[in-house]
């Protein structure tokens, strides 16, 4: 008869640690591509984050002028934001 040696505990804590950092991970990239996102296709979004949360639009605004230099999002929002204040 074949005995077997059982796995050390250590070894079952470390697979589970593992796995559980693995999943809040892959939460953790889904919800920030979902802002992103978010942030990204409505205007509305980011008036409000404008309003609320200057910093967080502010580094999306240099986010994506670090990627393409001839982002112009930052000019177009505050272009249609002035419009709005003049049009009332």
């Amino acid at each position: 008869m074949i005995i077997k040696n059982p796995k050390p505990a250590y070894r079952r804590w470390l697979k589970k640690g593992a796995l559980t950092l693995f999943v809040i991970e892959a939460v953790c990239f889904a919800g920030s591509y979902f802002v992103w996102h978010r942030i990204n296709t409505e205007r509305d979004y980011r008036r409000y984050l404008h309003d609320n949360y200057p910093s967080i639009l502010e580094a999306f605004y240099k986010t994506g002028e670090l990627i393409d230099s001839k982002s112009n999002i930052r000019q177009i929002d505050q272009a249609y934001w002035n419009e709005d204040k003049i049009n009332g």
